[in-house]
């Protein structure tokens, strides 16, 4: 029937009856917040919950046998079939297309396992929803094909820069919040694209300021002695080439408890690709209009004029060899090149900001 994406299936109110979800893709978050907005939507309609967990040794027999039984207590029902990352080691023989007859037994074990959860997709009545979660990037090409026939597909992919501030949006409406643009920016700038914090930080807002409330920028604000440094504070400090606050922002937030890897995978590296678009488009002497629209933001977004203001000082070949050499390090901080990660992240920004550097 369809295949959409996390913020389009986040955003969707009532639709007509679906059969079957399979959730799955690279954002863990994305994955588990799709289903339980899937459960919410269901419980809401009468729907009964019933979750089941597939791993390594495991089958579906259990989830087939609740798609076709009878349930006096609860004819209508959502049947949740999670399955993990080590039931991929089973059925890594079917996961990127047909079975293979030269495949270990295990992997022809678990075809068979997926041609009779395929079977039981096709016979699902209209009482009861399945719900699969892949915790992987892709399902198995056999079960994503029967779940686009007979129900939708979503796919939970990494979310561009440009979609932050609508997941933040979508995030504060399921808290009953009506969040202002200011405070939605403010939240992309503070967390980039860990919608964990988001959510975090809304549910928070939520507590204090109870359902049907305005938030703006003042009501996500944390007392000055306990707060962890904002990243449009470090985005602004490195735009302006303000080296020695800088690694003051960056070593505060590290004392804070923030992980190397994940600021610069969240924070920095974003903030690079965005002053070296911005340097590209600079280039060809385009207007911050075009710097905007290449970045998919308002050309009065802080984030575009950050963008612009670091592309000027830094220039194109000094910003590409920045990005380069952060994407490395991110290669290096995951597979355990590189130990001693805080310095290393600090040498990054200190090298960005050398004028002798230029």
């Amino acid at each position: 029937m369809a295949v959409e994406n996390a913020l389009a299936f986040m955003r969707g109110g009532a639709r007509a009856a679906i059969s079957v979800y399979l959730i799955a893709g690279p954002h863990p978050f994305l994955r588990e917040y799709a289903l339980e907005t899937l459960r919410l939507r269901t419980v809401r309609d009468g729907y009964q919950y019933r979750a089941f967990q597939v791993g390594a040794g495991d089958g579906y027999g259990a989830v087939i046998s609740e798609l076709e039984g009878a349930d006096l207590f609860a004819p209508r029902r959502l049947v949740a079939c999670r399955v993990m990352k080590t039931h991929r080691a089973r059925a890594t023989a079917d996961s990127d297309g047909d079975e293979d007859d030269s495949a270990p037994s295990g992997g022809r074990m678990a075809g068979g396992d997926e041609a009779a959860l395929i079977s039981a997709i096709g016979r699902i009545g209209s009482a009861v929803i399945l719900a699969l979660l892949y915790e992987r990037d892709n399902a198995p090409a056999k079960i994503r094909r029967a779940a686009e026939q007979a129900g939708t597909v979503v796919n939970c992919m990494r979310p561009f820069d440009n979609q932050l501030a609508q997941y933040a949006a979508v995030l504060a409406r399921d808290r009953k919040l009506d969040l202002t643009p200011g405070a939605a920016e403010m939240l992309v700038g503070r967390h980039g694209g860990d919608l964990g914090a988001i959510a975090n930080a809304l549910a928070k807002a939520a507590i204090f300021r109870g359902d049907g409330a305005r938030i703006d920028r003042e009501d996500l604000s944390e007392p000055a002695a306990r707060r962890i440094p904002d990243l449009f504070e470090l985005a602004e400090s490195v735009a302006r080439g303000n080296a020695a606050e800088t690694i003051a922002l960056f070593d505060r937030a590290a004392d804070t408890g923030r992980d190397s890897i994940e600021m610069l995978a969240v924070e920095i590296i974003p903030l690079l690709r965005r002053m070296l678009v911005a340097a590209a488009v600079l280039k060809r002497r385009k207007s911050i209009a075009e710097v905007a629209g290449a970045l998919g933001l308002a050309p009065s977004s802080q984030m575009v004029v950050r963008a612009v203001e670091g592309a000027r000082r830094f220039g194109l070949a000094r910003l590409e060899r920045a990005h380069r050499r952060a994407t490395e390090l991110d290669a290096q901080f995951k597979n355990g090149t590189i130990r001693e990660r805080e310095p290393a992240v600090a040498g990054l920004l200190l090298d960005l900001m050398d004028p002798a550097r230029g």
